[in-house]
């Protein structure tokens, strides 16, 4: 069986980071990815995907993506369901990722605490805090 997915979009907003009961890392954002076609107005719309990560990877994406970023995805689409507080049965679709690529030039890539407005930040090499 083959499940494998890649997406190229922008980041609806920053990765929410949290940390499971053991202390593995979860990161989960939002991707907007175009689609090849317009709609009736001449318009190009966009899907939502919801995107989760694990592990050392999230804690690298959510420290140097933010709203706006773009970036490159691949992963596997997984579906999973739970009962909320209101004993309804909600299902979730996601793409667990395997891999993200921060598309962004390089100087775009600065760790979110450090970005300066006007490119005064000291510049990262991503090669050296990339764990894949």
């Amino acid at each position: 069986m083959i499940n494998n997915t890649t997406l190229v979009g922008r980041l609806t907003k920053d990765c929410d980071l949290r940390y499971s009961q053991n202390g593995k890392a979860i990161a989960n954002f939002n991707l907007a990815v175009n689609r090849q076609f317009k709609n009736q107005n001449g318009e190009r719309e966009a899907d939502f995907i919801n995107i989760v990560q694990f592990g050392k990877g999230a804690e690298v994406t959510a420290q140097y993506v933010g709203k706006g970023s773009q970036v490159g995805v691949t992963g596997r689409i997984q579906t999973r369901n739970y009962e909320n507080n209101e004993g309804k049965r909600i299902y979730v679709t996601e793409v667990v990722a395997e891999q993200v690529a921060f598309l962004d030039s390089k100087g775009d890539n600065k760790p979110k605490q450090e970005q300066k407005p006007f490119g005064g930040a000291e510049e990262v090499d991503m090669n050296d805090s990339l764990p894949f």
